[in-house]
């Protein structure tokens, strides 16, 4: 190896730890100037022009990745042969198949967001993000629509809460699902295991078959196993082109927000509609005394943990 890329990788050792030449060096945070003097204490002071070439050489710039599962669910790869199975039988059916979540929460008012924005003057926003001083919060729900390759996004103005994402639920298949499968009779919903649709929440199985007697629509639910949710369809086809519409704006109000995800869009075609949903939820609701007793829910046999079906009443009865 060459002098100067012995002490190169000499210097980094003390302060990092690399790459297929030298395996305790695998990363450094050092400045391209603090390696070029530390380099000018060797043999070979070299400038930081060289610096970066040697970096470009044998390193390459990265942020971190969020790809390493937290743990493993037991019966996770029978549950994705499962989903596999259900999309496949949905996909040439005229029902349809939709991917449901939550955004994180956000705050109204004059806070920092990430990203950049041309602008004319600066941007100046609060150095806290206090909540109190919020104008309001918004809870971005939303749906994913895989045979059509839409989106829809419900805002939220109070709780993330079960009846919640079960309004809007009922809301976009009232607005856009009917409208555009006229002839289902039933819907396949992909979602997480945790959070207002938690795969153990019987409040969500409650409001759940609520909605499909309003609906006289059977809703099959396959819940994505724990540590699985970046596989939800909607994390990786919606949120991120949603985000990326949003990015550096300040969200001063509702109708900022409401306009921004409406321009989201793709080159594939991803198009996204946008509603507000006004209602305010109560948080520590308890479902039914005699729910568990009294439910209708249809467990699957295969994995009934995590698929099951609300079948309406008027389909209950005629059977």
């Amino acid at each position: 190896m060459p002098e100067l890329e012995k002490n190169f990788f000499e210097v980094l050792r003390h302060y990092t730890a690399g790459d297929p030449m030298r395996e305790e060096v695998q990363w450094t945070n050092l400045t391209q100037k603090e390696i070029a003097e530390r380099l000018a204490k060797t043999s070979t002071p070299v400038s930081t022009t060289v610096v970066k070439q040697l970096l470009d050489d044998f390193f390459v710039r990265r942020k971190a990745r969020k790809v390493k599962t937290m743990g493993h669910a037991v019966c996770r790869n029978e549950q994705f042969e499962n989903i596999a199975r259900l999309r496949d039988e949905y996909w040439d059916s005229p029902h349809p198949i939709i991917s449901m979540d939550s955004k994180k929460k956000e705050l109204l008012g004059t806070y920092y967001r990430d990203g950049h924005l041309y602008t004319v003057d600066p941007l100046e926003v609060y150095d806290h993000d206090f909540a109190h001083a919020a104008d309001g919060v918004i809870i971005p729900h939303g749906f994913y629509d895989l045979k059509r390759n839409v989106g829809h996004i419900n805002l939220g103005i109070s709780h993330d809460t079960s009846q919640f994402a079960c309004d809007s639920l009922m809301h976009w298949w009232r607005v856009h699902g009917r409208r555009h499968y006229p002839a289902a009779t039933s819907l396949l919903l992909l979602c997480d295991g945790g959070g207002s649709n938690a795969s153990r929440r019987y409040l969500f199985k409650e409001e759940l078959q609520r909605v499909a007697d309003g609906l006289g629509l059977e809703i099959r639910v396959a819940h994505y196993p724990p540590y699985c949710s970046k596989y939800n369809p909607i994390e990786h086809r919606l949120f991120p082109h949603v985000t990326r519409a949003c990015q550096g704006v300040i969200f001063d109000c509702l109708e900022t927000v409401k306009q921004l995800m409406k321009k989201t869009s793709t080159r594939t075609g991803l198009r996204v509609t946008v509603n507000v949903l006004k209602k305010a939820y109560e948080t520590g609701l308890k479902y039914a005394a005699d729910f568990k007793e009294t439910m209708q829910i249809a467990f699957d046999e295969v994995l009934p943990q995590w698929n099951y079906r609300a079948i309406p009443s008027l389909l209950r009865n005629t059977t």
